[in-house]
């Protein structure tokens, strides 16, 4: 078995080390953070400060694809998550009355939580976990290398190391990139660690790119798109005997320009979170509580759960300048590095208008788990994790591109949507009303099965179709506020 070294300690990170010491591995993780998630979930959500992980206090969706992964092969964790106050939530209980099952139903069911409450529940799992030692306060400065197709890690190393933000050693500081690379552990401050595997699972500001670029490697293959979107979140507890808010409206509603979502979590805590346009001449004024909640108030759910006289938890928490971000570490060349592979945010970093993140990361934290036996160091290993992050997880990348280009486009432009964007959107609005629609666009939510393949279904697409000849006049995205109504919301 595999000696493997993770580099981050967000979930991807804490999944991967988990789930590698589940399969025989033993592992190391180093997160520059001296401080642990703990079972005090306000006190950490609501208190800790984490510039390295700004997207720790926003709103989380752990998809079907994500609890299956929990459920299957961390089911203490899974366990853990219900104890501490997750919840879950069936796709088709949307309706008065559930369908009936179908194969793969049990797939639609999302954990409703904050990101805490799966952070708190793998550490506590790793902490019993004996194949693991956690080195939190211990941030990776460079990694250690030998020429591709020596032994493994041990004695004394050719290559070099970059530490303390210059190279030391090796051939192949400056000029052209070095082929031949292979990673075989990292450096921090305190000491020099070596590994069969490193795991990259430090996100996209953990620095990968400056560091494999000191120790003689051609840079990733990063491919980025930019959204134009722009989010405000405010969260929130439903008063004491309240448990549940209503399952009614739907709870992410938008029109030409703006759109709200609400994200019911843990422990009768919920988020509201209202998205505009980067350009929009009113994002500024949604950091103030009172315009927030106000505009808020102008979307169906906003208006339901917020009306049941909920206590604000935080002030509005902005996040803007995010992209569709696809890292690869394999390109027309071959890879440029070997001992060295991604998960996580490291590999692809998605818009959170789908939620898909957490679920790619636990794919990718598994595939590792699965597969560190397999000559870990070899170029065959990096062409084989690259290949199945290219077949697995660049598909919702692709579809996450789209889906965030027609939001961007249509808040930018103001433009209802007509033609094929019509089709689509009546898609969405059919499924609220038909179970059959509603299945499959919850396969698609839950990434249990491909848009391409869920939505061409021709009994699916007869449905819409029918739906939408009922109602000619059909004009999506008419939730809402209109222009005028949003900038007296927004004038202060």
């Amino acid at each position: 078995m595999a000696h493997v070294l993770v580099i981050g300690g967000g979930v991807g990170g804490l999944a991967t080390a988990l789930l590698a010491a589940r399969r025989g591995h033993t592992a190391e993780l180093f997160e520059r953070d001296p401080r642990a998630p703990g079972t005090a979930l306000d006190r950490d959500f609501f208190g800790w400060r984490r510039p390295t992980v700004p997207q720790a206090a926003q709103p989380h969706a752990l998809l079907g694809a994500a609890r299956n992964v929990l459920r299957d092969d961390l089911p203490d964790v899974y366990e853990e998550m219900l104890r501490l106050g997750a919840r879950e939530r069936h796709e088709l209980d949307w309706f008065d009355v559930r369908p009936p099952e179908l194969p793969g139903d049990d797939d639609l069911v999302m954990l409703q939580a904050r990101r805490i409450v799966l952070e708190s529940a793998l550490a506590t799992a790793l902490r019993a976990e004996a194949g693991v030692v956690v080195r939190h306060g211990e941030q990776v400065t460079g990694l250690t290398t030998a020429p591709a197709g020596e032994g493994p890690p041990g004695g004394e190393r050719a290559g070099g190391e970059w530490a303390g933000g210059e190279w030391a050693g090796g051939e192949s500081a400056g000029g052209e990139p070095a082929d031949g690379v292979r990673v075989t552990g990292v450096t921090t401050g305190a000491d020099r660690y070596e590994g069969d595997l490193v795991v990259d699972a430090g996100g996209r500001r953990g620095g990968i790119e400056r560091r494999l670029g000191a120790i003689g490697c051609r840079p990733p293959v990063v491919e980025r798109h930019r959204t134009g979107l722009a989010y405000f979140c405010r969260w929130y507890r439903l008063p004491a005997g309240t448990d549940e808010g209503p399952r009614r409206p739907w709870a992410v509603t938008g029109g030409a320009f703006a759109g709200c979502a609400v994200f019911p979590a843990d422990n009768r805590v919920f988020a509201v979170t209202l998205f505009v346009h980067t350009a929009d001449t009113t994002r500024s004024a949604l950091r103030d509580p009172a315009v927030f909640e106000r505009a808020a108030r102008s979307f169906p759910p906003g208006e339901a759960w917020l009306a049941l006289g909920a206590e604000p938890l935080s002030g509005v928490l902005a996040t803007a300048s995010l992209d569709n971000r696809w890292s690869a570490l394999v390109d027309e060349r071959g890879p440029v590095v070997t001992g060295l592979v991604p998960v996580g945010d490291s590999i692809t970093h998605t818009n959170p208008t789908l939620g898909q993140g957490t679920s790619l990361a636990l794919w990718a934290a598994r595939r590792v788990a699965r597969t560190a036996h397999r000559d870990p160091g070899s170029e065959r290993f990096a062409v084989d994790h690259h290949e199945w992050a290219v077949r697995t997880l660049k598909p919702w990348f692709d579809f996450q591109v789209v889906a965030d280009a027609a939001i961007g486009e249509r808040f930018a432009t103001r433009a209802g949507r007509t033609g094929t964007a019509r089709e689509v959107a009546a898609l969405f609005d059919c499924a609220l009303e038909d179970p059959e629609v509603m299945r499959a666009r919850a396969r698609v939510r839950h990434l249990a099965e491909p848009p391409e393949r869920a939505y061409a279904d021709p009994e699916i697409r007869a449905r819409v179709a029918h739906w939408l000849a009922a109602r000619p006049d059909y004009a999506p995205n008419e939730v809402g506020p209109d222009r005028e109504e949003w900038e007296k919301l927004t004038a202060g």
